[in-house]
């Protein structure tokens, strides 16, 4: 394949038209055209529906342009890194981050970076489903025990634990009586939480009083003496410290790990390095306790 022929493609999809892609680069529009036509020979794939005034992606075009765009990208990126002896990382850098971590975290984190790298244009949205790293144009997404994906690498940089957390006014229950619950969202419909405490094992049969979407709209509930909740304890450590909540155990099962995904069929980006650097950097240890002391800055 000819990669100047396959870099003038990208140019005009980016562009969205053979004039628009002329104007912004400077090269003439019938050249664009022709090599675009060279390459679609070479491949016997039709990659533009042109009409009389619009030019639009085919099916086999798009899927070129976002398996190839990002590539070429970082090629032009890395030649211009070795010829200016090793510049700093340069460019757009779109992160998808979970909400709680988005709430928490990410604004102090998204910040730092900034000044840090004040050559990177940083974009953080705020997602809990799955996202589609390359549909969506992420670079890299921050996710919270992520599925096994054969199409994603990356590492995961923080652990916690969930905890049962009530209000020191709030009494314990016992025996069958049932505590009342504030849940997040409305998806979990247990009625009994599982917990170990220095004592051992035990079951606390709750009564679901309040549903809130958000982790720290939860907690708030929580210290109003709304009910007990399952909280991360990174998000509540600093109220077990100073009595606002108290713990009455911790949930059975294993840690909550924060992963940094990044797509395993491209080259790794400066500034998706830049960034993973940066989050070591920040959680040198990765525990709970360092979130909490994050947080609380």
């Amino acid at each position: 394949m000819d990669l100047l022929a396959l870099a003038d493609f990208n140019l005009v999809a980016r562009h969205g038209g053979f004039g628009r892609a002329a104007r912004a680069s400077g090269r003439p529009k019938a050249t664009l055209s022709r090599r675009v036509a060279e390459l679609e020979g070479s491949l016997e794939l039709r990659l533009f529906e042109r009409g009389a005034r619009t030019l639009k992606l085919t099916q086999e075009g798009q899927a070129l342009f976002e398996r190839t765009g990002a590539l070429l990208t970082e090629l032009d990126e890395t030649a211009a890194a070795i010829a200016a002896g090793g510049a700093k990382p340069r460019g757009r850098l779109r992160i998808s981050a979970p909400l709680l971590f988005s709430q928490t975290a990410m604004g102090k984190l998204s910040a730092a970076f900034a000044v840090k790298f004040p050559d990177i244009r940083l974009e953080v949205t705020t997602e809990d489903r799955p996202v589609d790293l390359i549909e969506e144009g992420y670079d890299l997404v921050i996710r919270v025990n992520p599925d096994p994906d054969d199409n994603l690498v990356g590492r995961a940089f923080l652990h916690d634990r969930l905890v049962i957390v009530a209000a020191p006014a709030m009494a314990r229950p016992k025996g069958d009586e049932r505590t009342p619950a504030v849940m997040r969202g409305d998806g979990d419909r247990s009625l009994t939480w599982n917990v170990t405490t220095r004592s051992g094992k035990s079951a606390i049969a709750i009564d679901p009083v309040l549903r809130l979407s958000s982790l720290v709209m939860v907690r708030d509930a929580v210290r109003a003496s709304v009910g007990a909740a399952r909280l991360p304890v990174s998000l509540v450590s600093h109220d077990l410290a100073d009595g606002t909540l108290v713990k009455w155990g911790d949930i059975e099962g294993p840690d909550i790990l924060l992963w940094a995904l990044y797509p395993s069929r491209r080259l790794l980006s400066a500034r998706v390095s830049a960034f993973l650097d940066f989050l070591k950097e920040a959680f040198p240890k990765g525990t709970p306790d360092e979130l909490a002391s994050f947080i609380s800055r």
